[in-house]
């Protein structure tokens, strides 16, 4: 069969995907654009914030307007938490987020057998990790690695425990193997990636730490990058940071997970760290890793967040210096507890904060691109784009330069001469790194 995916949602999503891809074409189905031919269209949802929902159910009247004869599959988040309203969807199979081969096996039956089919199972009763083909799309320079699934923080505004479930972990041996194999397929950076990476090892035998986990996958790829998914602030320790720092392939980009600059807002959210906490992370690193990038979300507009509290925000985010960041509006999401707090603020007020806190980072971005004026840095470059190869460096700052050469998955020297929107631009050295 004809098989195409659409994919909304965060990179353990795209990760998903990517493995179902991978085992349908070992089957010897064949993939197709979404926006193409397909005999089975396949969404992958998201289910965050309701506009997630409203994306996941649009994908879905589309693909069925496009194609009435086609299988349409739904699965992930949205239908895990929203099941019944997943099941008047115009589709022929409704999955969850957990049981991808099952899932599968579901989807090649409908070819035989189009009655329509909803499986989705209870979330919290998960207790394995379900172990995907780690990978990326072909001709990518960059491979995901999910070691972890499942989330317990219950903060006040997040839906994803009840979508995920408990901790899941991927065993180290098993880490390192896939890593090899990554390696052995031409992959030069590898991204270690899940739905909440501080968490990891919690639920495995001799339970086995992040730290211990990075470091198994580092020394068993020295070749390759590595680069760290999202990580709570409380994990940067001085024995974390100390260890990590020995490993030279290891990416110096981390993502602090943050969501405000204010404690009474931090509160509220019921985050298990303080605005103390988290600075201490950031000096940690910065003590620890030379220029290291560091980037974050943040969530404005929280039930309850005052003119005074968004201030604090500000003026907090402005002293850690972040060189990038992803700032959201607050999304009222049914079943979460943050949606039946007061002070719930209007759209308008939501996105005049969020467009504040917007130009602050923009700015805090350019002084961060700034620094790099006339320095030389190492950039893997991914693909060419609008007249120039574009890549990045191990911090993740985006690189821009002009060869006559194929640089696609090579490494290559930069001497930055330009700063421009969000990225830098420089002149290659021509000769490839080892």
């Amino acid at each position: 069969m004809v098989f195409a995916f659409h994919t909304l949602g965060c990179k353990v999503n795209q990760y998903e995907t990517q493995a179902m891809e991978e085992i349908l074409l070992s089957r010897g189905h064949t993939l197709a654009p979404f926006e193409g031919e397909a005999d089975v269209y396949i969404i992958n949802s998201c289910t965050v914030t309701a506009v997630s929902d409203k994306k996941s159910r649009q994908t879905v009247r589309q693909a069925r307007k496009r194609a009435p004869g086609a299988i349409v599959a739904l699965c992930g988040c949205y239908p895990q938490v929203s099941p019944e309203e997943a099941a008047k969807l115009d589709a022929d199979l409704i999955g969850g987020s957990g049981d991808r081969m099952g899932f599968l096996n579901l989807l090649e039956q409908m070819a035989e057998n189009r009655q329509k089919t909803v499986a989705v199972d209870d979330a919290f009763r998960r207790r394995t990790f379900e172990q995907l083909p780690a990978g990326g799309l072909e001709g990518r320079t960059r491979a995901m690695l999910k070691v972890e699934d499942g989330c317990t923080n219950f903060c006040t505004y997040c839906i994803i425990p009840y979508a995920r479930g408990p901790v899941r972990s991927l065993p180290l041996d098993q880490a390192e193997a896939e890593s090899r194999r990554l390696a052995d397929l031409g992959y030069r950076e590898l991204v270690i990636t899940g739905i909440e990476i501080s968490s990891y090892g919690r639920d495995l035998e001799g339970r086995p730490t992040l730290t211990d986990l990075i470091e198994t996958v580092c020394r068993a790829v020295p070749a390759m990058r590595v680069r760290l998914g999202s990580l709570e602030p409380r994990t940067v320790t001085e024995e974390f940071c100390a260890r990590l720092a020995k490993l030279p392939n290891l990416c110096p980009h981390f993502h602090l997970s943050m969501q405000s600059g204010c404690d009474a807002t931090l509160a509220r959210m019921k985050r298990k760290y303080d605005t103390a906490r988290y600075y201490a992370s950031v000096e940690l690193l910065r003590e620890h890793f030379d220029r290291p990038g560091i980037t974050t979300d943040m969530i404005v507009g929280f039930p309850g967040e005052t003119e005074e509290e968004f201030a604090q925000t500000l003026s907090f985010i402005q002293k850690c210096g972040f060189s990038q960041m992803h700032i959201f509006p607050y999304s009222r999401r049914q079943g979460t507890p943050a949606a039946a707090m007061p002070g719930q603020l209007s759209n308008a007020e939501k996105a005049q904060r969020a467009h504040r806190g917007a130009e602050t980072a923009r700015a805090m971005g350019r002084s961060w691109l700034t620094g790099w004026l006339n320095q030389t840095v190492e950039v893997l470059f991914e693909e060419e784009k609008e007249g120039f190869w574009r890549g990045y460096t191990p911090q993740y700052m985006e690189v821009r330069g002009k060869s006559e050469q194929n640089l696609h998955n090579v490494l290559r020297r930069v001497k930055v001469t330009a700063v421009g929107e969000d990225q830098v631009f420089g002149t290659i050295i021509e000769e490839e790194n080892p």
